[in-house]
């Protein structure tokens, strides 16, 4: 079993379970649970693909280097 779970506790956890919650909201909780994992997924699939877009733009150079001579000095001289 993955995890180190053994059989024995997932059934002792499912009937925790049952009667805790009851039969009838058993497919409630297992829908809200895999709507909840979907989500996750998809936003640590969102966030790994703008990690990925952000690292290969600072990868590229934005824009060739400029030609134009640099103005130094104070403010009024700059022109």
């Amino acid at each position: 079993m993955p995890f180190g779970i053994h059989p024995g506790f997932l059934l002792v956890l499912l009937i925790i379970v049952l009667i805790t919650f009851g039969p009838g909201k058993l497919p409630d909780i297992g829908s809200a649970v895999g709507r909840g994992i979907r989500e996750f997924r998809k936003e640590s699939d969102r966030v790994l693909d703008d990690a990925k877009s952000s690292a290969d733009d600072k990868a590229s150079p934005a824009s060739p280097p400029s030609t134009e001579p640099v103005k130094t000095g104070p403010p009024e001289a700059r022109s």
